[in-house]
């Protein structure tokens, strides 16, 4: 009895020892503070001004009115959540480095995440003449076809296997995923995403069922066109490549339109090599399909943020294009989108 009674006590000594240094850490540790801008990107993949200004941000939505059971700072809260979208490791390894539970991380990444949400700038597709003209020029000179407004593609981002219609979320590669198309413009900068469907979904059926869609067939892109793989339908306002060129033009805009598309393709990787947790080498988003929704667009909207203000990745890390192949073929063409794919070709690429 005397013996059960000194082990529950070492046990209640080491689990207060415990919540003693975990306490001190909250209330005394800071890595903005203790880390180099070296180490600050690397772990966090912002640099620290941008990370000032998010704590700035979320500080008056995430602080708690009071210190009562070493109430965690919105400063360590953001960087728990920034800690998971880099790494997308355990809920559990990325708190061994803060001092935090498992239960707290979580809350943490779903506290910032909603906010993230509602209050970082959104997505803003080129809509007035000058930006519409800027972003015209910047296509134009990646390979010489004129009027491009954006490129478009579909990628597999793979998450936890869903409790729910779980066949839905298999994807052609065979592993549970949602399936995000994301437009971007000549820099790289993401202008759209869409990323609520399934990984089963075809490329197509999200073009058809997005909003952006909507906007070009009703005339919103102003003559302007976006330009897609072979995976979508050809249309007037969305130009794809010719899948059998017959004559040196057409292979000639082939070529001229993967050189241009393969823009959205490496702002794809550079997304999910900054933000390993939408990417397939660290696992996937390990969350629900709501929350890996929500996930999903917080990294891109802070893969924006860093890319205009010219964020590198950190040093030895590799730019690497995005490897999800194209869905098959899509044989749709409209008679219009035929003509005004022919014309371009004749006039700009035509002997």
């Amino acid at each position: 009895m005397a013996a059960l009674f000194m082990f529950n006590r070492r046990r209640r000594r080491r689990r207060s020892e415990a919540t003693y240094v975990n306490a001190f850490i909250r209330v005394n540790f800071d890595p903005l503070h203790v880390l180099t801008d070296e180490a600050i990107l690397r772990k966090y993949r912002l640099c620290r001004p941008q990370i000032e200004e998010l704590v700035e941000l979320l500080t008056p939505h995430l602080q708690r009115p009071t210190r009562r059971s070493y109430a965690l700072s919105p400063s360590v809260q953001l960087l728990a959540a920034l800690r998971f979208y880099a790494s997308g490791s355990f809920f559990e390894v990325v708190g061994d480095g803060l001092g935090m539970s498992r239960a707290s991380i979580s809350r943490s990444v779903t506290a910032v995440t909603e906010l993230l949400l509602r209050l970082l700038p959104e997505m803003a597709f080129p809509t007035t003449p000058e930006e519409i003209a800027r972003t015209n020029r910047v296509f134009h000179a990646v390979a010489g076809i004129p009027r491009v407004i954006g490129v478009v593609d579909g990628t597999l981002v793979p998450i936890a296997r869903p409790t729910q219609n779980e066949h839905l979320y298999v994807s052609r590669k065979g592993f549970h995923a949602l399936n995000v198309q994301v437009v971007c413009d000549g820099r790289g900068v993401f202008t759209d995403i869409v990323a609520k469907w399934p990984g089963g979904t075809h490329d197509a059926f999200m073009w058809a069922n997005s909003g952006l869609c909507q906007v070009a067939e009703g005339g919103g892109f102003g003559g302007c066109w976006l330009l897609g793989d072979s995976g979508y339908p050809l249309r007037p306002f969305l130009l794809t490549p010719h899948q059998q060129p017959n004559t040196d033009a057409e292979a000639r805009f082939n070529r001229a339109q993967s050189t241009t598309r393969a823009i959205v393709e490496r702002s794809i990787g550079v997304w999910k090599q900054r933000f390993r947790c939408v990417s397939k080498t660290a696992g996937g988003v390990q969350l629900n399909p709501t929350k890996c929704c929500s996930v999903v667009v917080v990294t891109a909207l802070l893969h924006n943020m860093a890319l205009r203000a010219n964020v590198p990745l950190p040093e030895g890390e590799e730019m690497a294009l995005d490897p999800d192949l194209p869905d098959p073929p899509n044989q749709d063409a409209n008679p219009q989108g035929l003509e005004v794919r022919a014309r371009l070709v004749r006039h700009m690429f035509g002997p």
